[in-house]
């Protein structure tokens, strides 16, 4: 037990363990979150980098916390397995921990838990901790219904979450070592920053995926990670005996992401019952995969019940659709997606006749990566007329890479939207 407490803590014996670890734009927030009481929780995706953010928070923490009063434990390392079902287990790792490290108790005790969803009925053991210590939890988990078992019902209003994604367009350039703080920077940088869009376009965000240089390993990368989520989370968790019926969904709904679902004729295509197949999208998105997206309607009942489209999480999983390659249509439209979906409480489309992508709050949003011919051009711009007599919002057209200020219409470029997103989205 030493040996494995040790390997995941070497903040104790050298302080500069996590210098080379690349920071991530979340990390303040995330350190905001350290002076409450209640236990943060970070969730997202496998790989996404909840393990290097937590490390970069103790980082942060060491320059004012005893090293042994940071504890950090990974639940997945196999010599925990055979105890995954036995919550009082966790017990024996907090006491070895105590005997190994000796922290000083009178002070608060930094307690990371990686991958928390590992063990059954880990929030009994949270939370006996959380009410009669001075632990602050710090808990990671790769599912989005972490906190919302029968179990972990018993934490209402004790925990605080925080949901990590994949590197985001910036983190790409910063990654790359691409400055783009001014416009003066944007204009120096123009070339290398429009080849790192037609990259970040294809591939995403997945550290282990931009930090490989040869494509054939990016795509053997992205596919490990989609079938670890699938194979390793889902399959066991939801007792799924036909793994390899999931999986041929996933690929199919990947091929048509940005479509419509249709779960009939799913069911038909893939010799799945529609039932089964509505339940496994719910585990793509409940497992960070995909999103869905609702139709917008006035009555709440009727939203819900709408035609949902599909996206995938990361542009990367685009890549692994069954025998095509993701247009560049598709990739635009994932990628605005994403970034509304992570900038915005709720997103839907519009569908009447014409079609518009996407509808927040202020404004509604077409994409359409080249506008050129007239004939799309026109179809783009009617269908922000077709719905303006009813909605009173922003009008924004995202291409590839045309600007123009039209009357009651912004076209802006895919750069030009995510430098100005919260202007954009009159975030404050």
């Amino acid at each position: 037990m030493e040996s494995i407490l040790l390997e995941d803590n070497q903040h104790w014996i050298k302080s500069d363990v996590y210098n080379n670890f690349t920071t991530r734009d979340i990390l303040q927030k995330a350190l905001s979150f350290l002076a409450t009481k209640q236990i943060l929780a970070l969730i997202g995706a496998r790989r996404v980098g909840k393990s290097t953010l937590a490390k970069l928070m103790i980082k942060e923490l060491l320059s004012s916390v005893e090293a042994k009063n940071i504890f950090f434990i990974n639940l997945e390392k196999p010599e925990f397995i055979p105890f995954k079902s036995d919550a009082s287990y966790l017990n024996t790792i907090y006491d070895a921990y105590l005997k190994i490290a000796n922290p000083n108790l009178d002070e608060k005790i930094y307690f990371f838990i990686d991958e928390i969803q590992v063990f059954s009925n880990w929030e009994v053991f949270v939370k006996s901790k959380y009410e009669n210590s001075t632990i602050k939890f710090i808990i990671t988990g790769s599912n989005s219904s972490l906190l919302t078992s029968n179990y972990a019902t018993v934490l209402t209003g004790r925990v605080l979450k925080l949901q990590v994604n994949s590197f985001s367009f910036l983190e790409f350039l910063n990654y790359k070592h691409i400055k783009h703080d001014t416009r003066l920077e944007i204009v120096a940088n123009k070339i290398e920053i429009s080849r790192a869009k037609d990259e970040y376009l294809k591939w995403g965000g997945y550290y282990n995926v931009i930090s490989a240089e040869d494509e054939i390993i990016k795509k053997a990368v992205l596919k490990n990670i989609a079938e670890d989520i699938i194979l390793k989370d889902i399959v066991p968790r939801y007792k799924i005996k036909n793994s390899s019926a999931i999986k041929d969904l996933f690929y199919y709904v990947v091929s048509n992401a940005t479509s419509s679902l249709n779960y009939t004729r799913l069911a038909k295509k893939l010799n799945i019952d529609a039932k089964s197949i509505k339940e496994y999208i719910e585990y793509f998105e409940d497992n960070f995969l995909v999103s869905t997206m609702s139709a917008y309607h006035s009555k709440l009942t009727q939203q819900i019940k709408s035609s949902k489209k599909l996206y995938v999480n990361d542009n990367g999983f685009l890549n692994l659709g069954i025998n095509r390659s993701a247009n560049h249509g598709t990739c635009l439209e994932n990628m605005v997606f994403i970034v509304l979906s992570q900038n915005c409480d709720e997103i839907t489309y519009l569908k009447d006749t014409y079609e518009i992508d996407f509808k927040t709050k202020n404004a509604l949003y077409q994409v359409s990566y080249d506008i050129t011919e007239e004939k799309t051009r026109k179809r783009e711009l009617n269908a922000f007329e077709h719905f303006n007599s009813e909605n009173k919002a922003k009008n924004i057209l995202i291409t590839y890479d045309m600007n123009e200020d039209l009357e009651n219409i912004n076209i802006v470029s895919f750069e030009n939207f995510i430098f100005n997103v919260k202007i954009i989205l009159e975030l404050k």
